[in-house]
């Protein structure tokens, strides 16, 4: 390998992250309505990017189940599936209570600092949902970098993504008027317990967050137009 390879094949990868980036943050806004069926190339318009990070990029969502690939028609934006939801909600509860447990017995003074200018900054912040989505993305990024098992990140970023999106959905279609106050607490608890080193503390908040998230799942499939879940139930209706 020739030293000067070495640049172009980082840009590359940067190109792809940066591709995965805003085609996960579309798919968690649902500004990519699920279900939807695109190409390549209408990925490429929407990121502005080119065909080989956006094709990684779609590698990276399918392996991910957040896209689906279908021979001869394409890609498909992952419908949500709340009876999915469901099973992979417990999955993310044990995942989540290792992590804590794992970053609130590991973490270092300088994990902890960063958890506590993210509990200032979170305790700060307008509240509003896309401010609070960053935010949420840093405080996993922490609490995986405390916990220090790269494995785990791997693992659970798509988990967070997924139900990313139903607490989008939850805030934004079937909850406007509920506010943050409660996603924002149940945060504040887990990263302060984390950072003064109070495991069980720690893993009883990871406990009811996963609680809340149930209970959204509830509340979205009692209120929510099936048609906002998979956009093919509206066309299929209008045939």
């Amino acid at each position: 390998m020739e030293p000067s390879d070495k640049p172009g094949r980082v840009n590359r990868l940067n190109l792809a992250n940066v591709a995965y980036d805003q085609l996960e943050e579309l798919i968690v806004t649902c500004a990519l309505k699920p279900g939807r069926y695109l190409s390549i190339q209408d990925l490429q318009t929407i990121t502005d990017g080119g065909r080989t990070p956006v094709h990684q990029a779609v590698s990276r969502l399918a392996a991910d189940t957040l896209i689906v690939i279908r021979p001869r028609h394409g890609l498909q934006i992952a419908p949500i599936d709340l009876a999915r939801e469901r099973v992979l909600l417990p999955l993310r509860r044990d995942l989540e209570r290792f992590v804590v447990r794992l970053a609130t017995e590991r973490a270092g003074p300088s994990h902890r600092n960063q958890l506590l200018h993210l509990c200032r900054t979170l305790q700060a912040s307008n509240n509003s949902l896309a401010a609070f989505n960053l935010l949420d993305r840093r405080i996993d990024h922490v609490l995986n970098a405390a916990a220090g098992e790269p494995f785990l990140e791997h693992t659970l970023r798509p988990l967070h993504t997924i139900f990313r999106r139903i607490g989008w959905i939850y805030h934004s279609w079937v909850r406007p008027n509920e506010g943050l106050a409660r996603t924002v607490d149940s945060h504040l608890a887990i990263i302060e317990a984390v950072a003064a080193g109070r495991v069980k503390t720690a893993v009883a908040a990871s406990d009811r967050l996963i609680a809340f998230s149930d209970s959204m799942l509830d509340a979205i499939e009692n209120d929510i137009d099936p048609a906002l879940l998979d956009c093919n139930f509206a066309l299929q209706a209008a045939d």
